[in-house]
């Protein structure tokens, strides 16, 4: 399959996916959503892939949601908060959600930085790693006057509890590969030099294991109360649709965009 925005390879029994925006951090845009979605259903039609590996071309796993250009926050006829909640509804949730829910086992090698958007985007993999240099930004609220969406509100407090997903989100601040891992956010960290390579090697361990036995797993492993990761992206929309529409979003938009400390006022 030929794809604008990702590089997909298969070698033998792996899926090999690698977001191929370097120009831009490979951030998301409805095109990299459209052909994220794409390479899912591929992976999922094609009996012959028992693994995947999900990483990032360049010198970033995934800087977020693309705020730069237009198709993410402008819809005519619609507040920027319904058309951030259409963008979520239509385009991001279900392609995050068809992620989590492939029938294979997903490594995510997390190169660089993941920012926002880029995190959940890592969340949604079964084993994560990262390189010892890549940091991990949840800068929806402290940058840009939102909150965490695509999922991280439905991971974070359960894969760290609700003490560190609660930090995290409220200040922004940047957590280590190394922190990562030791918090139980990733399942390791490895020098640079050897990501790619760690992540093939546990590729293939699974890829060569029984699917079966780890289609199961994955299923009851994503069914966890109270709520569904379903249910989770849903209010997640919601409560973006109603930041969406707030000044303080409309500043922070546009603090990024001229590369800025953003001034909110709480309005």
């Amino acid at each position: 399959m030929q794809f604008d925005t990702l590089l997909f390879a298969r070698h033998e029994a792996i899926a090999q996916v690698t977001l191929n925006r370097p120009d831009r951090l490979n951030a998301l845009n409805l095109a990299l959503i459209t052909d994220l979605k794409r390479a899912a259903a591929a992976i999922d039609a094609d009996p012959d892939i028992r693994a995947v590996v999900l990483t990032g071309g360049g010198r970033a796993f995934c800087s977020g949601a693309d705020l730069m250009g237009e198709d993410f926050l402008s819809d005519p006829g619609q507040s920027r908060g319904h058309s951030i909640r259409s963008r979520l509804r239509d385009h991001f949730n279900p392609m995050v959600s068809a992620w989590n829910q492939l029938r294979v086992p997903v490594v995510v090698a997390v190169n660089g930085v993941a920012a926002g958007a880029g995190v959940s985007l890592a969340l949604a993999g079964d084993i994560v790693l990262a390189g010892r240099s890549a940091t991990f930004l949840q800068l929806f609220a402290p940058k840009l006057g939102l909150m965490p969406d695509l999922g991280s509100t439905f991971h974070l407090p359960r894969l760290v509890g609700t003490a560190r997903a609660k930090g995290l989100a409220l200040l922004g601040d940047p957590l280590s590969a190394a922190d990562a891992a030791t918090w139980g956010l990733i399942w390791a960290c490895v020098d640079d030099a050897h990501l790619a390579e760690q992540a093939q090697a546990i590729a293939v361990r699974l890829a060569t294991g029984p699917t079966q036995a780890f289609q199961r797993i994955k299923a009851v492993f994503n069914v966890e109360p109270p709520r569904t990761l379903s249910e989770q992206l849903a209010l997640e929309a919601d409560a973006q649709a109603e930041l969406g529409d707030t000044q303080d979003f409309d500043e922070g938009v546009q603090a990024f965009r001229a590369k800025r400390a953003p001034h909110f006022t709480g309005r």
